[in-house]
């Protein structure tokens, strides 16, 4: 796919006083209500929406029933999307250009470990080395799924984070959590980072997502967080790659020489890594599914084609068909990129309480700060990096699938909080040849 047209670069510089003006003339967000029949785990969800939701993002997104402004030259939405709950957005400018049910509360599964990777990812180095000992494992509920982590033995950050997303593990994720000082740290930390980004639909319990008595989210908070992920160069990373190495358990040879071979693991996200029902989608960089008793199927993706980005997140097909929250998302992914340009938005993803927008043209480089790297918070050359690059690990994947020149979404260490609304998009999804 040749590389698309550049697009003009918006960048805000939000100090603290222009932050208090505009607190004063800025609409305040209303959260949802706090419903007191919460998903409760292992109990099914309400089959019907509830009347009065969040109006975060716009008061058409705080409505039950599908949401799209159709007109002359508008393409229909498909009628074949069973999902309670599900969202179609602009992820450059934050236009939400349909949805159905966005703001329902609704158990999240393992999506939510979109918001654990983007609260946890800055604070800890790839290349940190940690030995798990028994009670990093300690409370994995029954039936989770895991990368194969074994006690005793020593990985890599790196290696951790390639479990989390690539096979969704469960044990990589209180292993992390527990170097972060613990699951009610970590949780404590999700809640705090979701209310930062205006996720007033979250509330975690659980960091792996598992079915846990009160553990919310919805469509439109799920898409927050694969933003301001996206917006991150390792999480982009992550997120693209569709099969790994990861390090098995050592063993002592017959002359008690020990050895540690590796196996190789592979991305559950079928737009990504395809399956037999469900071909790779055309443009896909991402994000994360997810599948629990209470949850059903939830996915969140993103993809490019032709200079736009699109997310769109599915929650709960009711078809029982295989891989139907794969399918459902794809057709909506489809129907967006008709509509991008042609419908008028319905809402809007809003930015995290840090920011604010502000006259485009501030940075007209289209960097944040003149970092490089992405949105990862280091000091970046600006290069382009090409998204068909293998990783250093031989790792294979899209690479940086999403590779944004600019910092996207970067906080400095001045206080000032920038945003680059239109992302650069340069040679966004060239792809290399699956075996």
């Amino acid at each position: 796919m040749p590389a698309p047209k550049k697009t003009a670069r918006r960048s805000l510089l939000v100090t603290s006083a222009v932050l208090s003006s505009l607190a004063l003339a800025a609409p305040v967000a209303v959260a949802a209500p706090k419903p007191s029949d919460s998903p409760s785990a292992g109990a099914s969800p309400s089959a019907t929406p509830p009347a009065s939701m969040s109006s975060v993002g716009g008061a058409r997104l705080g409505r039950p029933g599908t949401q799209v402004n159709l007109a002359s030259g508008v393409p229909v939405l498909p009628k074949d999307v069973s999902a309670r709950s599900w969202i179609v957005a602009d992820a450059e400018t934050g236009d939400v250009l349909a949805a159905h049910n966005a703001h329902w509360r609704l158990a999240p599964a393992s999506t939510l470990k979109m918001l654990f990777a983007d609260t946890l990812l800055p604070k800890f180095p790839s290349d940190t080395k940690h030995k798990v000992v028994p009670a990093d494992l300690a409370g994995i509920g029954a039936g989770s799924s895991m990368v194969g982590i074994k006690e005793e033995e020593t990985y890599s950050v790196h290696d951790l984070w390639l479990g989390v997303f690539l096979r969704s593990g469960n044990d990589a994720v209180h292993v992390l959590s527990a170097m972060n000082g613990g699951v009610e740290n970590t949780v404590k930390a999700m809640n705090e980072h979701a209310e930062e980004l205006q996720a007033l639909d979250t509330h975690v319990v659980s960091p792996d997502g598992y079915d846990a008595e009160g553990q919310v989210s919805s469509a439109y908070d799920l898409t927050l967080f694969a933003r301001s992920g996206m917006q991150k160069k390792d999480f982009r990373e992550y997120a693209s790659t569709v099969r790994a190495k990861f390090p098995g358990q050592t063993k002592k040879g017959k002359k008690g020489k020990k050895t540690r071979e590796s196996f190789e693991i592979q991305n559950t996200n079928r737009l990504l890594s395809g399956d037999s029902d469900v071909p790779v989608y055309e443009g896909i960089a991402g994000v994360k599914n997810g599948n629990t008793t209470n949850a059903g199927a939830t996915f969140t993706g993103v993809a490019e084609r032709g200079g736009k980005v699109l997310l769109v997140t599915v929650m709960n097909p009711e078809k029982p068909e295989h891989n139907e929250v794969y399918k459902e998302t794809a057709r909506l992914f489809d129907w967006g990129f008709k509509a991008a340009g042609k419908v008028q938005p319905v809402g809007e993803l809003v930015p995290p309480k840090g920011a604010a927008q502000a006259k485009p043209g501030a940075n007209p480089s289209g960097e944040a700060g003149g970092s490089g790297d992405g949105g990862s918070g280091t000091a970046g050359t600006g290069s382009k990096p090409v998204a068909s690059a293998p990783a250093a690990d031989g790792s294979s994947g899209i690479g940086i699938a999403l590779g944004i020149t600019g910092g996207v979404l970067v906080l400095l260490a001045g206080g000032a909080f920038l945003v680059n609304r239109r992302w650069p998009l340069p040679d966004l999804v060239r792809r290399r040849t699956r075996p």
